[in-house]
């Protein structure tokens, strides 16, 4: 439902460089979140504090320091745009890096080469097109359709599985690396420009009024994000009236297909005034998340059901999602779950220790303790 989300157009966008081994066929990614090229890996450093960089004095006079935010806006502008593009050369340079090695050892794991594990795990799992879909290719091309059909179908056959066999290699790897991040064996220092990062008051858990809050970019689908769900109500039970949660939407399309409609579908249950109890239903049935699923759960909660039917198939919503999804790009998010904790950022499913450790030190910060433990 958003323009960018076009397999076709993304795989010939991201597919441009081999792998770096003289015999495979394995093109690998930029990942690019949200059309952008930059602020796509976060300094994803679990159990452990790390803030947002404070903005440096450019200049000192009469005592008082002239910071950037004194600067003109267009210029201003202009400064976070070459940072971005800075941090993307440095990003698409870092992943091409990451991308090797992690397939590397995935491979020595296994006891194979390179060559043999894509075969093993990408290549050998794809299958031939159909003749329905080579036809369909056939006739959407008008510089085929000059020839016989016969003549080129085989030609059509091979390009479709190609393009099959790299979106499967592509999700892949991002596989690879979000199960490097979430196991914490994957540390990423690289940090994004500094960018402000808001909440979304309809989307809000706790008292809106709380000292410390909690912006949170998940996704209905992700498995770890249905495991740091118990320890975020942990906290918000434990901290009330000092913690906020702020929700934002961070599908991971390439690896989990329903997650998009489904964050879709949770601003369509905003609608109707029950978000937070859709929320809470997504995460509790990640096998309801197709089209028909998720109007079961709409059923379930008592919503109207040809409302968020109509909601739901209009995409009106997807507009959001990706607004949710840019931000996050921004904020160097690339795997989920991830929180800003009053800016300081925390990756993965961790446990409700470590949010405490990080909520205490701003509670302590703000002169609102929490009592002990």
């Amino acid at each position: 439902m958003v323009p960018w989300n076009s397999e076709e157009d993304r795989l010939a966008r991201v597919a441009g460089r081999r792998f770096g081994y003289g015999s495979c066929t394995a093109r690998l990614r930029r990942v690019v979140l949200g059309g952008l090229a930059f602020a796509i890996l976060a300094p994803m450093v679990p159990a452990q504090e790390k803030d947002l960089p404070e903005s440096q004095p450019l200049a000192i006079l009469g005592g008082q320091p002239i910071g950037e935010d004194e600067l003109p806006a267009s210029e201003q502008a202009q400064l976070l745009r070459m940072m971005e593009q800075v941090y993307s050369v440095r990003l698409r340079a870092l992943h091409a890096v990451l991308d090797k090695k992690l397939v590397e050892a995935e491979a020595k794991k296994k006891g194979v080469t390179v060559d043999e594990l894509f075969r093993l795990e990408v290549s050998s799992k794809v299958p031939d097109p159909t003749e329905e879909q080579i036809k369909a290719n056939y006739e959407s091309r008008p510089e085929l359709r000059s020839q016989p059909y016969d003549a080129v179908k085989e030609k059509i056959k091979a390009g479709l599985k190609g393009v099959a066999t790299q979106k499967a290699q592509m999700t892949y790897v991002q596989g690879l690396m979000q199960e490097a991040m979430n196991n914490g064996s994957l540390e990423l220092l690289i940090s994004p420009p500094k960018i402000e990062l808001t909440v979304d008051p309809s989307r809000l858990r706790g008292d809106p009024k709380a000292p410390v809050t909690i912006i949170e970019f998940s996704d209905f689908s992700c498995p770890f994000c249905r495991k740091a769900e118990a320890s975020v109500n942990e906290v918000l039970a434990k901290y009330p009236g000092k913690v906020q949660l702020s929700y934002r939407d961070f599908p991971l399309r390439q690896l989990h297909p329903n997650a998009q409609l489904a964050a879709e579908a949770s601003r369509c249950a905003g609608e109707q005034g029950k978000y937070w109890e859709y929320h809470d239903l997504l995460f509790a049935n990640p096998d309801k998340q197709d089209h028909n699923g998720l109007l079961a759960g709409a059923h379930s909660l008592k919503l109207d059901d040809q409302k968020f039917d109509a909601c739901l198939t209009s995409g009106r919503s997807a507009g959001k999602v990706e607004s949710d999804t840019q931000m996050g790009g921004r904020a160097g998010m690339v795997g989920t779950p991830g929180f800003f904790i009053n800016g300081t950022f925390l990756s993965g499913a961790q446990p409700p220790a470590v949010f405490e450790k990080i909520i205490d030190a701003k509670l302590a910060a703000a002169g609102k303790e929490h009592p002990a433990h």
